[in-house]
């Protein structure tokens, strides 16, 4: 009996909290209301958002599971569940965020494909389970290593779940080896979730948490993990989950003449208002999630209720919610929520933009940054509010 094994079929999926806004039932993608974002610094398991490719991989036997590590290695093993848990366990709190977050807005200004998301394909969360650079050296790679004896520069990690567009082969992708035997870059292969077990939505038994990167190269239900010279040739790293420029269309793409999209950009969205909101006039709360990639801080967060002509900065906390300091008391890998106070008058553009510890700061216009699979929608995220009786006035 497989330990663990991809259906063929959707009949055996996992339980969902009935709150989440369904993007797509099958494959089952979905993320949670806007305002239970801002309720917790960690998110809870259950709205944390869901991005499947197939059907949720099932375990029929844990104790017959085993991870294969092979490639250009001269040992290879297969590891159960068993020996990944005698090694050092680490917890690391980090934000995994799906690179299509925010798309809907994107396809407003011009109609990109993928699944359609609002601005919470994205969740906080403690991982915890074993460092990717602690199992690397069972088979022989020591720690902050850039290239093997061999010639191996890459780890691909390849899931268990089956999706239509490997042709039906299984989920894929690679990290640099500096990458993954770097224990300050905290990849982990997680098997626990903010203190529990794993669920299936999440990659249980076990998945590749790759923090500050997209979450296209977090992989869950891992199967194996490979050594190899050049990064993964699977599907969502060769022709999917690239940044191209606005000129760029399906008739004269070139998958090739881009880098697979790794580190996210700085990112912030307004969680406590709808796209159109009736609110009272006067003095209301502004709350949101502001969050950058490769383990950049957020040095501010700036507030506008003219669309952008004039700013207030909001104050940014994390678990204590006290005042955030990056690089002094922030989890590194983690966003940040903010929270203000602002006055709205009849009718109000509300705006956030995010400045990160190395002053990247979000685009003010989609415009700017369409692209056609539209991915990494930062520009600013804007919220029309009125109080009066008139027609609302829908988001930009």
């Amino acid at each position: 009996m497989p330990g663990l094994r991809a259906p063929s079929d959707y009949s055996g999926e996992p339980p969902r909290h009935p709150a989440l806004k369904i993007n797509a039932k099958q494959p089952f993608n979905a993320e949670p209301p806007r305002a239970a974002l801002v309720k917790s610094y960690v998110t809870p398991i259950d709205m944390f958002y869901k991005r499947n490719h197939g059907p949720v991989p099932i375990v029929d036997n844990i104790n017959s599971y085993r991870v294969s590590i092979g490639g250009l290695v001269k040992e290879p093993k297969q590891l159960s569940m068993d020996e990944i848990r005698s090694l050092p366990k680490y917890e690391v709190m980090a934000t995994l965020q799906c690179a299509g977050n925010r798309r809907t807005a994107m396809s407003k200004q011009k109609t990109v494909r993928g699944v359609g998301w609002d601005v919470s394909a994205i969740g906080n969360g403690l991982w915890g389970g074993a460092k990717l650079a602690d199992v690397l050296e069972l088979i022989g790679i020591p720690k902050l290593t850039a290239t093997t004896p061999l010639g191996a520069k890459h780890v691909e990690f390849v899931s268990v779940d089956r999706c239509k567009e490997e042709n039906g082969g299984p989920y894929k992708a690679s990290i640099p080896l500096r990458q993954a035997t770097n224990p300050e870059a905290d990849v982990l292969l997680a098997y626990e979730m903010n203190g529990e077990v794993l669920n299936r939505d999440h990659g249980y038994p076990l998945r590749v948490v790759v923090p500050g990167v997209i979450g296209a190269r977090s992989v869950k239900w891992l199967d194996s993990i490979n050594i190899v010279e050049e990064e993964c040739q699977g599907f969502f790293m060769q022709k999917d989950y690239k940044m191209f420029p606005p000129s760029i269309n399906w008739d004269n793409i070139v998958w090739s003449e881009r880098r697979p999209q790794m580190d996210f950009p700085v990112q912030s969205a307004i969680c406590s208002l709808e796209d159109v909101d009736f609110v009272k006039q006067g003095r209301i709360t502004v709350n949101g999630y502001a969050v950058s990639g490769g383990g950049r801080g957020i040095e501010r967060v700036d507030v506008s209720t003219d669309g952008g002509k004039t700013w207030v900065e909001a104050e940014r906390y994390q678990r204590s919610g006290s005042q955030y300091v990056p690089e002094v008391n922030g989890d590194k890998w983690a966003w940040v929520l903010f929270k203000v106070e602002i006055d709205v008058s009849d009718r109000a553009e509300i705006v956030v933009k995010a400045v990160d510890s190395a002053a990247g700061v979000q685009p003010a216009t989609v415009e700017e940054i369409w692209n056609l699979r539209g991915i990494l929608n930062t520009s600013w995220h804007r919220v029309r509010v009125t109080n009066s009786l008139r027609a609302p006035v829908s988001q930009l």
